[in-house]
């Protein structure tokens, strides 16, 4: 059973985002109702990235960056 909820966002926003959901073939509501599954599924996902984060704890650059050096391309 779907209930309704009100959100509210700028005029602007909500148009730009009824016409990104427009091009996916879906409708704002549905992206919306996706991201809210995902919203609630996210503390796994938190728990999925510390797993996976300490996975890899061994690598280890040798020196911190700085942050020029961070976003250098």
């Amino acid at each position: 059973m779907l209930k309704n909820i009100t959100l509210s966002a700028e005029k602007t926003l909500i148009e730009k985002a009824r016409h990104c959901a427009e091009s996916k073939d879906t409708t704002l509501n549905a992206e919306f109702r996706r991201w809210l599954e995902q919203y609630v599924e996210s503390p796994r996902t938190q728990s999925n990235l510390d797993e996976l984060m300490k996975r890899f704890s061994y690598v280890n650059p040798g020196k911190t960056f700085s942050r020029e050096e961070m976003n250098a391309r």
